[in-house]
């Protein structure tokens, strides 16, 4: 490039920044020529950095978390007799008594002749299953507060949408509960047919015929 479309790129980079960024953050921005002081250039720094750590740290977080939820009910089956599934074994083959973690179950996909991958974190036959029932469906959830469930509510109801759409209406998917999940997140997958249990009653499983 040339120096001039250097400088063109640059200014247009700089623009998009000066849109994007928070002015109750950024306090400096739009007040004219008066720079920064060295108190608001750190407050604002300690913002970004704390915000940046929080993007990288809470996927981990909930990765941990799902893995201990995920150990718990896999505990809790096993002191009721149920046994792990064959490696391979898909979610329409399980025997009764048994139960397997993260398996895929197919769904179609609406307005085409796609089938898409639904990723389960636990799926259960229970032991009075009789041949041809459908396994019941646990999705492991949790969170450290309010604001991000229910930005998320929707996908389980996207999920249980299409699981209905593909096997019937007696798909039970429902959510195993960590953590802060209020009345508005759980009255609206009430709204859509699921259920719940709470980590701290796991023992409410049983309610699922377990």
């Amino acid at each position: 490039m040339s120096s001039k479309q250097v400088d063109d790129q640059l200014r247009k980079i700089g623009e998009t920044i000066k849109k994007m960024a928070d002015p109750d953050i950024f306090v400096w921005l739009g007040r004219g020529k008066k720079p920064p002081s060295t108190l608001e250039r750190y407050r604002a720094a300690t913002i970004v950095a704390d915000r940046l750590c929080g993007a990288v740290a809470n996927p981990i977080i909930r990765n941990a978390q799902e893995k201990r939820q995920l150990t718990a009910i896999g505990s809790w089956l096993d002191a009721k007799g149920y046994e792990p599934a064959q490696d391979g074994t898909t979610y329409d083959r399980m025997r009764p008594g048994t139960y397997s973690f993260r398996l895929i179950v197919p769904v179609d996909q609406e307005g085409s002749n796609r089938k898409i991958n639904i990723p389960v974190d636990a799926v259960v036959m229970p032991k009075a299953a009789e041949p041809g029932d459908f396994p019941l469906l646990l999705e492991a959830k949790s969170a450290g507060d309010f604001t991000n469930v229910n930005k998320r509510r929707k996908e389980e109801a996207a999920k249980m949408g299409q699981l209905r759409h593909t096997h019937g209406d007696n798909v039970r998917f429902n959510l195993f509960l960590c953590g802060y999940f209020d009345s508005g997140y759980l009255g609206y997958e009430a709204a859509e047919g699921i259920d719940w249990v709470w980590e701290h009653r796991i023992d409410d499983l049983a309610g699922f015929g377990l």
